[in-house]
Order: structure tokens, then C-alpha cells, then sequence
């Protein structure tokens, strides 16, 4: 599904096929989820491929690398340019990015002196589907910040992210949401919140969560296209008494959502602020032209 006899990736300062690239047994990074990672999108435009936020993301890579001591031997604009190389080399146009920062054979707990950097990519659908999602309260709660660099994309944080949306799905459900230590609503295991009431958008804050580029992006339509956005601490008892729901993320994009528990959604996808959010969205990432009604 993500690569094949044919796949290019770039590892190790060189392009080479997916099925001839390795690494050891022993890196820090298997043994420990001490790496990072990000996850980008590109799209067939009519100007031609362009990956959508590629400044932001690989910034954030840094930044994520920087919070827990990995050293990282690229700037941003060489892992733009290798993107590119990627997604030619590969014959892509729409298609999901991955770049992995990850750690030598080292047993110890200290910090890793060198890294190694692989990016690669493969046609992906938006990871939830295009159907609304019936969403599960998860019982595992988000990382406390006190104990994680949870702003970070660490890959070992994502072990959290796993047992949730397992859990949602042993369950009968699509997706699970995250609560915060104080049993506030958080996130997804991997897109950010947004529910609507009275004609209004709201969001929990960056305290609790990674506050992402597309939930970003979200905001700044929003204020763009004169919506009214918020955000706020709200639980799961105040989630039961919206209008209606949806979760975005660079892998999802924007999903609305049908229910969460028992609770049903009043208002109708079509007729939601997120629907229109939804194809602002869209039009944004294909740089086309989007006006409200």
C-alpha cells in the first residue's frame, strides 16, 4: 500500500528504492520512539504540484527535533526541495509526504549525537474516509504536558494514539476523542476538534494538545470568510449539545462527524459551518478561488 518494487525515497543523503533502504536493529529509535515526524499532502493544482504548507511543516519538524534534543543536519528548504525530488521521482501529483528524523544504534537514555532523514510518499486517500465518522469518548486521556513535549510530533507519543482509536474501534466506532487531564475534550488521535453552536465555531486550546497546521489553516478561513471562531475548554456533556462536529487534520483533511456516543448531530452535514469549511478547505489546498454562498 505505501510503497512498491518501484518506490523511490530519500534515506541517508541519497535516493534509493524503498525495497533496498535499511536500518538497524539497534537504532534509539526502535527500541525507545525517540524520533519525529510529519506528515504533508500535495496536490495537482492548475499551476502544477504543489505540496500545501511545506514551510510550516518542516519548520514544525524542527522545532520537534529541537524539544527533544535530536539533531537534525538539514534546513528547511533542502527538505522542501527533496520533497519535490520525492514526488517526481515517484510520478505523484496528489499524494501523502512523510519525512522521519530517527536515531542511530545508541542503548543508552541520552540524546542521540547524529540523526538519519527519510521521506517518502504514496498515493492517500484522506485517512478517515469521506463518510461521517461515529466518534467514541476514548477512556485514554491525552499525555500530560507536564510529562511530554506534547506540542511535538514524536513518534512514541503515537503509542496513545493506537490504544484509542483501537479502542474506539473494538467498540463498533470509527474514531475515538481524546480527553484532557481534566476530562476536557482534547483531540483525536490524530486531528484536531471543532464543534459548532449557534451559528459559531469553537475549538479547544493549545494546552492539551498539538495544536496543528490544519486546524490553523481552519482558523484563518474562518476569518477570512467571517465565521466566528473560539477557543475554548468544553467537555464531552457540552460536545452532546452542539449543532454539529468534525475533525481536520493534514491526513484526514476536514471529516465531519455523524455522532459521538448515543449523541446524533441536529444539523445535517450539508447545511453545517463545517461542510463550508470543508469546501473552503478544498479550495484552498488547490489554490482555488472560494466565496461563501
Amino acid at each position: 500500500m505505501y510503497f512498491n518494487e518501484n518506490t523511490i525515497l530519500y534515506f541517508n543523503n541519497e535516493f534509493v528504492k524503498a525495497t533496498e533502504a535499511k536500518t538497524g536493529l539497534f537504532d534509539q529509535s526502535l527500541h525507545y520512539g525517540y524520533a519525529v515526524f510529519e506528515g504533508l499532502r500535495s496536490y495537482a493544482t492548475e499551476s502544477g504540484t504543489k505540496i500545501f504548507k511545506p514551510v510550516e511543516h518542516f519548520e514544525r519538524l524542527k522545532f520537534s527535533c529541537d524539544s527533544v534534543g535530536i539533531p537534525l543536519a538539514y534546513n528547511t528548504q533542502q527538505m522542501i526541495d527533496i520533497s519535490y525530488e520525492v514526488l517526481a521521482k515517484n510520478n505523484l501529483e496528489d499524494a501523502y509526504l512523510r519525512p522521519l528524523v530517527f536515531c542511530p544504534p545508541n542503548m543508552s537514555l541520552q540524546k542521540a549525537s547524529s540523526s538519519f532523514l527519510m521521506i517518502t510518499a504514496w498515493s492517500w486517500g484522506a485517512y478517515l474516509g469521506d463518510k461521517l465518522i461515529r466518534v467514541m469518548t476514548s477512556s485514554f486521556q491525552r499525555p500530560n504536558p507536564k510529562g511530554f513535549k506534547i506540542h511535538a510530533k514524536i513518534s512514541g507519543h503515537y503509542v496513545n494514539s493506537i490504544m484509542a482509536c483501537q479502542e474506539a474501534k473494538d467498540n463498533g466506532f470509527d474514531e475515538a476523542l481524546l480527553l484532557d487531564i481534566n476530562g476536557n475534550a482534547a483531540e483525536g488521535p490524530g486531528a484536531n476538534l471543532f464543534i459548532e453552536k449557534d451559528g459559531k465555531l469553537f475549538t479547544p486550546p493549545s494546552t492539551f494538545i498539538l495544536p496543528g497546521i490544519t486546524r490553523a489553516t481552519v482558523i484563518e478561513i474562518c476569518a477570512a470568510i467571517g465565521i466566528a471562531v473560539e477557543e475554548k475548554t468544553f467537555t464531552v456533556d457540552e460536545i452532546k449539545n452542539a449543532d454539529s462536529a468534525f475533525y481536520c487534520g493534514t491526513a484526514a483533511e476536514i471529516i465531519g462527524w455523524q455522532s459521538i456516543d448515543d449523541y446524533v448531530f441536529p444539523i445535517a452535514w450539508d447545511q453545517s459551518i463545517g461542510k463550508i469549511i470543508q469546501s473552503a478547505y478544498k479550495a484552498k489546498v488547490l489554490e482555488q478561488a472560494f466565496k461563501l454562498g
